[in-house]
């Protein structure tokens, strides 16, 4: 920016709109994707770009919504790198916003076809002795749906989730799915 001399620098900061996906001017979708390495730190990347993104488009940090977003997100990530992992395979992350029906939408697709989850319906809770089983649990708990499916164009699977933008009973900002 150049100014004559003698006349006081102006910067302006840029703002974020309030409430943008209830804002009448909001686009129809947003999307983010990216492909990371199958490692601890590509899935601590994807979380934290995604969460970066939300904040973005106006799903503020520290919310409800935007935590439990991104723990849905955290734990679809991290499942793809301990259970989808095959040597010198990425993972690809796809985060969208569609506007109109107020739905984050999460898709994590591994090479790894031989290891699936269970589907939603055949979700069982862990014994007390087991370590391990219930980040599913936290997606199933969270998410408005899950689910997955093999891909079509190649090895692995893609596993999906879904988070509706309602507000809650009384103007909470906790999920309210009718």
């Amino acid at each position: 920016m150049t100014n004559k001399p003698g006349t006081p620098a102006r910067t302006t900061q840029p703002t974020r709109p309030g409430n943008y996906l209830n804002s009448p001017h909001a686009p129809l979708d947003r999307a983010f994707e990216m492909r990371f390495t199958s490692t601890p730190r590509g899935a601590r990347l994807a979380r934290r770009l995604a969460a970066n993104r939300l904040d973005a488009w106006g799903i503020p940090y520290d919310s409800y919504r935007h935590d439990a977003i991104v723990l849905v997100l955290a734990e679809l990530t991290s499942n793809a790198v301990r259970h989808g992992h095959v040597p010198g395979r990425d993972f690809r992350f796809h985060l969208q916003v569609i506007a109109h029906t107020q739905t984050v939408r999460i898709e994590v697709t591994d090479t790894r076809a031989e290891r699936v989850p269970p589907r939603p319906d055949a979700l069982h809770t862990p014994s007390t002795e087991d370590t391990g089983g219930r980040g599913l649990l936290l997606v199933a708990g969270l998410a408005t749906r899950w689910d997955w499916y093999l891909r079509p164009d190649g090895p692995g699977k893609t596993v999906w989730a879904e988070y509706v933008l309602t507000e809650g009973p009384a103007g909470t900002s906790a999920p309210y799915v009718t």
